[in-house]
């Protein structure tokens, strides 16, 4: 079983319900970093707690463990928007080294940093090629999930996403 799987899983309906990574641990008796290991792929959650997961998502344990994705990259409507300085900017990076680097940026940090001339530099991987102006103006109009993802011919791999 691929960890990446049930972690994508958890973490798309968790963010679907609203809940925040403390609240689900709260709901399963469990760390809140317990939670982010799973969403990550570092770990999987105990199988005593798979039936609990599924019925709090109202899914299947089947659908837990399924490898059908819905999209990535989302649009979402003007009325059901959230306050653009309440979402996170999240990078992940996976060096060809076996570095692996994840931070969350709140969007209110990365307006401040737009336009700075020192450029925007995660794990000696630049990113200030980036045209952040782009991105935030995608994020301005509704779009959410997935915006970039490069796989350098070193072997990098740099995701960005909204949340």
């Amino acid at each position: 079983m691929d960890n990446n799987v049930i972690g994508n899983n958890i973490a798309k309906w968790r963010k679907e319900k609203g809940m925040t990574q403390d609240q689900l641990a709260e709901k399963l008796a469990v760390s809140a970093q317990a939670v982010s290991k799973w969403e990550n792929g570092v770990s999987m959650p105990d199988i005593t707690l798979v039936p609990q997961l599924a019925e709090i998502f109202h899914v299947t344990i089947d659908q837990l463990f399924s490898r059908t994705a819905g999209p990535e990259t989302i649009y979402v409507a003007p009325e059901e928007r959230k306050d653009i300085s309440k979402l996170l900017l999240k990078i992940v990076v996976d060096s060809a080294d076996g570095d692996k680097v994840r931070i969350n940026l709140p969007l209110a940090l990365l307006k401040i940093m737009e336009g700075s001339e020192d450029g925007f530099n995660v794990n000696g991987i630049n990113l200030s090629g980036i045209e952040w102006d782009q991105v935030m103006a995608l994020i301005e109009e509704g779009v959410l999930g997935k915006l970039i993802e490069v796989d350098s011919a070193d072997g990098d791999r740099v995701e960005i996403f909204v949340e």
